[in-house]
């Protein structure tokens, strides 16, 4: 062996890495992803599943007590082309005003100045939006006997579907629910006390209508410019083979914004008109949900009630549970205390965070890029920087501000983050969930979280750090837990 063997492998080895056909690797712990084994081709080039004429599942089924229903992101049931850049920037402008709408929702509550305007369980397919041209995720109910795809939101309450006769309604893929011809809807009277509880569900109180016989009037606005109006109703609900009677939902005669084509919405929040509580008595008070990721042909699946935690979960790692934040600010929310982040196996944040100052951390399944305070970010940003260097940087996207152009790798290697909480739980976010692809060549791929604007507000876990996780959530025990799940398929 020459002498200066060594010296020539280590020679060869960067050569290697400046050549782009390997990754050098370091001592932090590390995941790889492989770019191109991503499918953005068929959307990059404008295109979507033909062949998917409707965005309503017929993947559901009942299994060990559990109701399962699919669960898709929401874009791909729409049916339309996709200019990838453009809906990239368009879903985080978006999701910037959501997130501005959260806080002013908190801001509001915390000021006290509200605005006046048996056991068993089921599991349902849950898929990408990314068909309906939003980053959410949409579930298929059936109401009064009719099939409907809806957005699924752990930050609202209120369940709603676009109704006939509709005064001015958003374009949705399938048909409008028609009340009139359903034997089993009822009208919700105004003086009820279901009408009265839409001022803790939504922040607007009931208004009376003007006809011979008042019924219970609605309004939601969802801060993006989006909202929908109409009159409070029971219907009918099926999840799964799993039937409701009397389920109370809103009927929007007056919508408009950014569903996608979906027909309305499906409030997993808090309050007593969420179907969490109104289905206490069937399901317990427990659900959860894998998120799958944006790639063609992925559905996770959203499980309502279940006899075990893992009776029918697919989880990979262990359940880790942490207690939710009783909060009477945010008591419609799901909080939690975040304890600790930490980036390739370095610890960022301690026990003693501005978090548990600040009352906890959200986590919302509405809300698609997670959110922390200026000086969590910075510190975050920094360290990311510090352990994936060597990289082309790129321009800023929208709210994203570090990026990469990555368009000459094959494959990277990512420092692996993850989310502590209270009571020792953990989540580590997926590989799938650090890089937020602005172009489909990976020409420009930014980190996937964001700064809020100010230290006190409230920060936020959103569904894109959700992707490939089992989330559960036991309002019964009033507890959370994750656990690692390949969300692709039922």
């Amino acid at each position: 062996m020459p002498p200066n063997f060594p010296l020539l492998v280590s020679l060869l080895l960067l050569l290697n890495c400046a050549t782009k056909t390997v990754q050098c690797f370091d001592e932090h712990e590390k995941k790889l992803l492989n770019l191109q084994n991503l499918q953005w081709q068929a959307l990059q080039s404008g295109t979507t599943s033909s062949s998917s004429s409707s965005c309503v599942s017929q993947k559901s089924r009942t299994e060990k007590g559990a109701i399962v229903l699919e669960m898709k992101h929401r874009d791909y049931c729409s049916g339309k082309t996709i200019d990838w850049s453009k809906e990239q920037k368009k879903r985080l402008i978006l999701d910037k005003l959501h997130v501005q709408n959260l806080q002013s929702r908190i801001r509001t509550t915390n000021s006290g100045n509200i605005k006046v305007v048996s056991e068993s369980n089921t599991q349902i397919p849950l898929t990408s939006g990314i068909k309906l041209q939003t980053l959410n995720y949409i579930v298929t109910i059936q109401l009064g006997g009719k099939k409907m795809a809806v957005i699924v939101d752990t930050g609202s309450d209120l369940t709603w579907v676009q109704c006939q006769p509709c005064k001015s309604c958003y374009t949705q893929q399938d048909t409008l629910f028609n009340p009139s011809i359903s034997p089993s809807y009822k009208k919700v009277k105004c003086n009820s006390s279901t009408c009265q509880s839409l001022l803790f569900a939504t922040g607007n109180s009931g208004v009376c209508s003007s006809n011979p016989d008042p019924t219970c009037n609605y309004y939601v606005s969802y801060g993006d410019g989006s909202y929908t109006r109409g009159d409070l109703g029971s219907e009918r609900l099926v999840l799964g083979t799993t039937p409701v009677e009397g389920f109370v939902i809103g009927c929007g005669r007056n919508n408009k914004g950014l569903f996608g084509g979906a027909s309305g919405l499906m409030g997993l929040g808090r309050s007593e008109l969420s179907l969490i509580s109104q289905t206490k008595s069937i399901f317990g008070g427990v659900f959860s949900y894998c998120l799958p990721s944006t790639q063609p042909g992925a559905s996770g699946s959203l499980v309502l009630g279940g006899d075990s935690y893992s009776s029918v979960y697919k989880n990979s790692t262990p359940i880790t549970f942490t207690r939710m934040v009783s909060n009477p600010q945010l008591s419609t929310f799901y909080v939690l205390n975040l304890t600790g982040v930490s980036i390739g196996g370095v610890r960022l944040l301690s026990g003693s965070s501005s978090f548990l100052k600040l009352g906890g951390i959200l986590i919302d399944s509405g809300t698609v890029i997670t959110r922390l305070p200026p000086s969590i970010y910075n510190a975050f940003k920094a360290e990311f920087l510090k352990q994936f260097s060597g990289f082309p940087s790129a321009p800023g996207f929208s709210i994203l501000e570090t990026c990469f152009n990555l368009s000459a790798y094959q494959e990277v290697n990512i420092p692996v983050v993850k989310l502590q909480f209270e009571g020792n739980a953990e989540m580590a976010v997926d590989v799938m969930g650090i890089f937020y692809f602005v172009k489909a060549d990976a020409s420009q791929v930014c980190l996937a979280l964001a700064s809020l604007s100010y230290e006190d507000e409230v920060g936020i876990i959103g569904n894109y750090q959700q992707k490939n996780q089992r989330v559960i959530y036991d309002t019964k025990e009033s507890k959370l837990g994750f656990a690692g799940e390949s969300c692709t398929s039922l």
